[in-house]
């Protein structure tokens, strides 16, 4: 068995690299998912409020009821361009993490073509070192075969 190189130790730092790269994408995309369903529920939830007040509107309502509708209603806004500034702001990491993992992924893949390469030289100089021993041998054996007669 070959010994490890520092490629071979390169490659490997930079795979791992890579993974932690992805799973980090992956929780950052769970952590959006989540922020855009709490998002979701709070828009719902702005919906059925506003319906609530148009049916208490128009069946009736005292001004002090009136405006505490009203304000919750406001609140919920403010709830709502908080959260869409959580997910503007997990898009963001989303798209940093991203740019993280596509380098570490650009980086892996210049080792692997780098020790690609240097095995395809290795090859080269064992199949020319084979070659020379291979025409050495036959020189001797010609040289013995000539000798011989």
């Amino acid at each position: 068995m070959a010994k490890p190189s520092s490629l071979d130790t390169l490659i490997e730092l930079a795979q791992e690299n890579a993974d932690e790269a992805g799973k980090q994408l992956q929780l950052l995309s769970t952590e959006r998912k989540n922020a855009e369903s709490q998002l979701n529920m709070l828009l719902e939830y702005r919906q059925d409020y506003a319906l609530r007040l148009q049916v208490a509107t128009e069946s009736g309502l005292s001004a002090s009821n009136y405006h505490n509708f009203r304000q919750f209603i406001a609140t919920l806004d403010e709830a709502i361009s908080q959260q869409n500034k959580v997910v503007a702001h997990i898009d963001v990491k989303i798209e940093s993490g991203r740019q993280r993992w596509y380098a570490e992924k650009r980086r892996l893949s210049s080792f692997e073509t780098l020790q690609t390469r240097q095995a395809r030289q290795q090859a080269l100089r064992d199949n020319r070192a084979e070659q020379l021993a291979n025409d050495e041998m036959s020189a001797i054996m010609h040289r013995r075969v000539r000798r011989n007669h």
